[in-house]
């Protein structure tokens, strides 16, 4: 049993935007933070393989400082109340994400072991992962800097690979690292499946916290010496810890895999023994979830005839397929995209031609989150708007007013409380309340249950800018 002293770190790191699957995953909620395998998020179920277990210490997640209320909700929802969260205020990929980390692991326990791994990735049994991180601490515990490989069973071109040299241990799959490759052509990665000698990547890593610092120092200085300054000038933020924006923003952005782990003469690759998939495809996202008798996918609003081998998902108008194979077709509110399974790695092509032309679709999804609920435009036209909104059993928007528009609102189902100016009101189902150009105000949910309205604006300028907060539990401005 490992002790409390020497109990592992889990690392999530949460600063992907998932664009692959779009249009369901974006900038502003990305794939982690959906429900796309089972009930829980991809972020649930990355916390839950490490959470209630003596083996692991409360997580340490560093995330998009954009998600932080989704990410605390989430984490709270699945049980795992003690995470800290360290806020990225950009961007930098895994090195200077898995150095900050490791830094402030250090500040708890100098014989820290953090666990880095990401949190957009499919893991089939939990328990075989952790026998399997079981198997890689005493390297670690050694000084070792450990991967896990995952064994090839296709010749995948959209995955790194690691060239795994001879045993070096006595039955736990342990192996010297000879080579690193990233993403071979077809040809090469056949050969790679072939040879029995080349494993995935998984970009899971376990790793002493000190002897990675002292790796750093010698490959990677200015990472560290920016995640230092970071840290230094880090704020609380509520619950959360907010690095330094100038100093985080100067890191380089690198991967811990190219800063590190492919110059380093510490690295070892445990044989995984769990399912794996790191979801970054629709068809990735095919070949793990549950199929049909004709190898479709079907979730949501879905009708299908003589198809086969499809993943269909309707969120939005219904998905009606006949006669087709091997085809994504993915239905939201305000995107349908179709393409082939043979094609979808590129969909990130299309993301990157909206965002070239500023269309709202390639980072923003219809419902925009807040850390109250969220709300989705139904309607606009001139000097009008209209929203539903929907905020969270116990929350509260901020105490606001605005200079060009009036609001009013009708509750659809749930209670509210409104601030009106020195009023407090309680409305009910099918009650409704008229808020004035310029009057102080704010809603409220005091039930058990969401709190579902309409709001209609009207007024000059209709823009979200067009808030004036007084107060905020979110401690926003």
């Amino acid at each position: 049993m490992v002790s409390a002293n020497n109990r592992i770190v889990p690392v999530l790191l949460s600063g992907g935007a998932g664009s692959r699957l779009w249009p369901l995953s974006r900038e502003a909620y990305p794939k982690q933070l959906l429900s796309l395998l089972g009930e829980k998020t991809l972020l649930q179920q990355t916390a839950l393989r490490t959470g209630n277990s003596e083996k692991f210490a409360k997580p340490i997640v560093i995330a998009n400082a954009e998600h932080r209320f989704a990410i605390g909700e989430q984490l709270r929802e699945a049980g795992i109340d003690d995470a800290m969260i360290i806020l990225e205020p950009v961007g930098r990929n895994t090195a200077p994400a898995v150095a900050v980390a490791a830094l402030l692991a250090l500040e708890q326990n100098p014989d820290a072991i953090i666990l880095a791994t990401p949190v957009d990735h499919w893991v089939g049994d939990q328990a075989a992962f952790q026998e399997t991180i079981e198997r890689g601490l005493k390297a670690a515990l050694e000084g070792k800097l450990v991967l896990f490989g995952i064994s090839p069973t296709t010749p995948a071109t959209g995955y790194g690979y690691i060239c795994a040299d001879e045993d070096v241990s006595s039955g736990a799959g342990l192996h010297r690292v000879s080579g690193f490759v990233e993403k071979p052509d077809l040809a090469t990665a056949e050969s790679y499946l072939a040879s029995g000698s080349y494993l995935w990547n998984s970009g899971i890593f376990l790793l002493p916290a000190r002897e990675l610092i002292a790796e750093m120092e010698c490959y990677a200085p200015e990472i560290l010496q920016v995640c230092r300054a970071a840290i230094s000038g880090a704020t609380k933020d509520l619950d959360f810890l907010r690095l330094d924006d100038a100093a985080f923003a100067s890191a380089p952005s690198i991967s811990i895999d190219y800063a590190v782990m492919e110059r380093t003469q510490r690295s070892v690759v445990v044989k995984a023994d769990f399912e794996w998939n790191d979801i970054g495809s629709w068809s990735a996202l095919w070949s793990v979830a549950s199929k049909d008798s004709s190898e479709n996918v079907e979730i949501g609003d879905v009708v299908s005839e003589d198809s086969k081998g499809c993943y269909l998902r309707g969120e939005g108008p219904l998905v009606a397929a006949l006669g087709v194979e091997d085809l994504v077709i993915t239905a939201t509110p305000d995107v349908v995209l179709v393409t082939t399974r043979g094609r979808d790695q590129e969909v990130g092509k299309l993301v990157q031609r909206l965002k070239a032309n500023g269309h709202r679709s390639a980072t923003q999804t219809q419902n925009v989150h807040r850390p109250w609920g969220y709300y989705q435009s139904i309607h606009a036209g001139e000097r009008f708007q209209v929203k539903r909104i929907t905020v969270n059993p116990g929350a509260k928007l901020s105490l606001q007013k605005h200079y060009h528009r009036a609001e009013h609102w009708v509750v659809v189902n749930g209670t509210a409380i409104v601030t009106r100016a020195d009023e407090e009101i309680l409305l009910r189902e099918n009650e409704s309340i008229f808020v004035p150009l310029g009057c102080m105000h704010r809603l409220e949910n005091p039930g058990k249950v969401p709190l579902n309205l309409i709001e209609v604006q009207s007024g000059a300028y209709l823009g979200e800018d067009d808030i004036v907060r007084m107060q905020d539990i979110y401690a926003r401005v």
